[in-house]
């Protein structure tokens, strides 16, 4: 006869039964891979997937999302009339890529400059700037909204500042972000890493980042 008893009985096999299911289910999701140690370079717990985008290459080329993928790589948004942030950044980064030169080509690191001052930087004009300070530097720039959509998928923001009174027209700064993006070589956003800079730090982060990947 089906009484309380059995009832009862019934009711805790039942839980147990779910407890087990639950248990397998959790302990059988796999495990989330750790993330490497690095001293520069903040990791986010998940990369996150960039929007579409397309930018004007200092070689005459579009750059896409397709073009970020393959390497790691640190995005600096600046313009050429930095006076003083985007001179000093791509320094130090320049002294990091001195540090990647003996890997091979297919993993090193790369480093893109994006001009987010189209009205005065074209994109040779960019390239020539940015490779003063090391040849393997990617340029690019392109139309404002495009550069803003860009930016601001990557968290980095910039702002056209007018002109003190009295200077000309073209006399203005743009305040842009200091912060670095890192993407890993699908392409997406991974990381940040913000200042101060140290090269050799950085340098050796993505050398970790480069062999991490690789295993």
């Amino acid at each position: 006869m089906f009484n309380r008893t059995t009832a009862w009985i019934l009711v805790v096999a039942l839980a147990a039964a779910i407890g087990l299911w639950a248990g397998h289910r959790w302990y059988s999701r796999p495990a989330t891979p750790a993330l490497p140690q690095t001293q520069a370079v903040r990791l986010f717990p998940e990369p996150r997937v960039l929007p579409t985008f397309s930018l004007q290459q200092s070689d005459g080329t579009r750059l896409v999302p397709g073009e970020l993928q393959g390497h790691w790589t640190i995005v600096f948004i600046g313009f050429t009339h930095c006076p003083d942030v985007c001179p000093t950044t791509l320094s130090e980064l320049g002294v990091a890529q001195k540090q990647w030169e003996a890997m091979p080509d297919s993993v090193r690191p790369r480093v893109l400059f994006v001009s987010v001052d189209p009205d005065r930087d074209t994109a040779i004009g960019t390239g020539e700037y940015a490779h003063a300070f090391h040849r393997d530097t990617i340029a690019a720039t392109g139309d404002v909204p495009s550069l803003e959509a860009f930016a601001r998928s990557l968290s980095l923001v910039f702002m056209k500042v007018p002109p003190e009174a009295g200077q000309p027209a073209d006399r203005y700064n743009v305040d842009h972000s200091g912060a670095l993006a890192v993407l890993d070589p699908k392409g997406r956003m991974a990381g940040v890493i913000t200042p101060p800079f140290v090269p050799q730090a950085i340098a050796a982060d993505f050398k970790t980042l480069t062999s991490s990947v690789a295993r």
